[in-house]
């Protein structure tokens, strides 16, 4: 799960295991496997760079 600010400002929490894309366009839109669109302050990189430390701590967590 990662953090996410919604257009408005509104915080809430994405399954990072349901994104298909990441897009700016030039907001970014974040497209799930369901077909459902948020579109979040935070720029394709901090999302992505997000979805990577989520994983990490999945993987770690297997790990131990």
């Amino acid at each position: 799960m990662i953090v996410l600010h919604k257009l408005n400002g509104n915080e809430f929490v994405l399954n990072a295991a349901h994104i298909e894309t990441v897009e700016e366009k030039p907001d970014t839109t974040i497209t799930l496997i369901n077909d459902r669109i948020y579109l979040v302050k935070e720029g394709a990189e901090e999302v992505i760079n997000r979805t990577i430390e989520y994983y990490q701590k999945i993987h770690s967590l297997q790990k131990a």
